[in-house]
C-alpha cells in the first residue's frame, strides 16, 4: 500500500488561496517529473521499477555510472554504465553527477546532463538510489518526488537477500545493519509503497505517477488547446 509520508505537506492555506490565470500557457511541452525510488537492498525496488517502466512508456529509468563489476546477467549502458574507478573520479571532478555515493565500497552516480536533457522533453525519470544521492538531488532539484520502498517485516526482507544465491554470509549480515539505517531515512520520502504483494505495489507505483501527471502545472500546459477552446 502507499501512503503519505507527511500529510502536514499536502496541507494548504484555504484562506490565502492565489488565483490562477485563465488563459493558459502556450503550448510548450510539460517538463517532466523527476521520481527519485530508494529501498534497502532485497526490497524488490529494481522489479518494480523494471515493471513500471515496462507498462508506462512516458517513463523511463536514468541509467548510473558505477565502478563496481557487472553481476550475471547485466549489461553496460542497459542496467549501468560500468566504469573504472579514475573515468568516475574525473566525473566527478568535472561536475558531471548530479548526485554521487559511495555504497557497498562501490561509487555510483547520475549523469547530470542526462536527467535534466531528459526533463527537458517532458519525460518522466526515476533515479535508483540510495538515502544520501537523495538529499543531493533534492537539493539541486527541489521538484523531485521521493518514493521509499520498505519490505513488509526483517523476516521477508532476509529471505529476500538469501533467496538470490548471490551473497556471503558475511554480506547478507552486512546488508541487514545496512537496511535498518537507510529505512531510517523513511520520513525524508513523500510515499512508502510497502511491497508485500507485489502486484499491488506496482499498482500503488502507477497511482502515485498518475496523480503527479495529474496536478493543474502539468495539465494546462498538456492541455492548453482544450482549455482555450473552453475559455474563448
Amino acid at each position: 500500500m502507499a501512503v503519505a509520508a507527511d500529510p502536514h505537506r499536502m496541507a494548504t492555506d484555504q484562506g490565502n488561496v492565489n488565483p490562477v490565470s485563465a488563459e493558459p500557457s502556450p503550448a510548450a511541452p510539460a517538463r517532466g517529473t523527476l521520481y527519485i525510488v530508494s529501498a534497502p537492498s532485497g526490497a524488490g525496488k529494481t522489479s518494480l521499477v523494471r515493471a513500471l517502466t515496462e507498462a508506462d512508456p512516458d517513463v523511463s529509468v536514468s541509467i548510473s555510472h558505477t565502478t563496481r563489476a557487472p553481476r550475471p546477467g547485466e549489461r553496460d549502458g542497459v542496467d549501468y554504465h560500468f566504469v573504472a574507478h579514475d573515468v568516475f573520479a574525473d566525473m566527478e571532478r568535472a561536475g558531471r553527477f548530479l548526485e554521487h555515493a559511495t555504497v557497498f565500497d562501490h561509487r555510483y552516480g547520475t549523469s547530470r546532463d542526462d536527467v535534466v536533457a531528459r526533463l527537458d522533453r517532458g519525460v518522466d525519470v526515476i533515479l535508483e538510489i540510495d538515502w544520501q544521492g537523495a538529499r543531493q538531488v533534492r537539493a539541486a532539484l527541489p521538484g523531485s518526488v521521493g518514493i521509499f520502498v520498505l519490505p513488509p517485516s526483517r523476516e521477508v526482507l532476509e529471505q529476500r537477500l538469501r533467496g538470490r544465491g548471490q551473497d556471503s554470509e558475511e554480506v547478507i549480515r552486512r546488508r541487514m545493519q545496512d537496511a535498518v539505517q537507510e529505512i531510517s531515512h523513511y520520513g525524508e520520502y513523500d510515499y512508502l509503497v510497502i511491497n508485500d504483494d507485489f502486484r499491488r505495489a506496482l499498482d500503488d507505483l502507477q497511482a502515485i505517477l498518475r496523480t503527479q501527471r495529474l496536478a493543474r502545472t502539468r495539465q494546462q500546459v498538456r492541455q492548453a488547446d482544450l482549455l482555450r477552446g473552453l475559455l474563448a
